[in-house]
């Protein structure tokens, strides 16, 4: 049993409350209606700067993409800028309608449809040529560039004479330049050692020299001996110190003699 005390209290205490949530009730309705009134005053954010700025940038990026990819695409589909000219230079020997002939280049092909690389080992397979290198020349022109083989030596084969270039490759068959050494050696060729020694030798001297020069032989890497034109014999030997000896023997042809050995570089003799 409550006494009238008790009873009293608790009374007192629920009508606090009471009045305590309906003052907070209140409380919150006024605070949404403040908060409404405050956001339909107040005016949008702006967008921060740096957004701005980094959408400006990544269009432009954009923009700049879509256009590089579009000029690309009209310069390789479309006649723009085709080949309506090929340029062919360092030619001697080699003619022009050779090169033509196997570079199979088609006037009018767009330039970037054109593989250089392709194109420049095609022409390679000339025995002539030596190297080549092809370029583009917007906006019409194709460059092929051309480097031809220089005979060293030459030597007789059933089929005639053979010209050999400074790497032993056998590039043409046909009657040799004058004053051209012969090359007395048993299988010439870029793979074969005493062809390449010899041949070392040869492209070691002065042109002075290389040019008095009418034989060249190589038995062995280790046996070359070289004749001049007047009958002279140099003594070489192997292919060490090479270009000492090339030296020793420009200054050792101004004396007389028949033999002319420079095969020890340290003691060269005249006999």
């Amino acid at each position: 049993m409550e006494g009238p005390r008790r009873r009293a209290r608790r009374e007192r205490a629920e009508r606090r409350a009471a009045q305590a949530r309906a003052e907070a009730i209140e409380q919150a309705r006024r605070e949404a209606k403040r908060r409404l009134r405050t956001g339909s005053a107040e005016p949008a954010k702006g967008v921060p700067r740096g957004t701005i700025r980094g959408l400006k940038m990544a269009l432009a990026v954009f923009l700049t993409a879509v256009l590089v990819v579009g000029l690309g695409l009209i310069l390789y589909f479309t006649p723009l800028m085709s080949v309506r000219d090929i340029e062919v230079t360092g030619i001697a020997t080699v003619t022009r309608e050779e090169v033509l002939d196997v570079a199979r280049v088609q006037p009018g092909t767009p330039l970037l449809q054109i593989d250089t690389g392709s194109v420049a080992d095609r022409v390679a397979t000339i025995r002539r040529v030596a190297s080549t290198r092809v370029q583009r020349q917007y906006p019409s022109v194709l460059g092929i560039a051309v480097v031809e083989r220089v005979p060293v030596v030459y030597k007789d084969f059933p089929d005639g004479p053979h010209l050999f270039d400074r790497d032993g490759v056998d590039f043409a068959t046909g009657a040799p330049p004058r004053m051209l050494p012969f090359f007395d050696v048993d299988n010439p060729g870029p793979a074969d050692p005493s062809t390449l020694a010899a041949l070392q030798v040869m492209t070691s001297l002065a042109p002075d020299v290389a040019g008095q020069i009418s034989r060249v032989a190589a038995p062995s890497v280790a046996s070359i001996t070289l004749t001049l034109a007047d009958g002279r014999v140099v003594v070489w030997g192997n292919t060490d110190r090479t270009a000492e000896k090339a030296q020793k023997l420009a200054a050792l042809l101004t004396q007389p003699g028949h033999t002319y050995d420079v095969s020890s570089p340290d003691l060269p003799t005249v006999r």
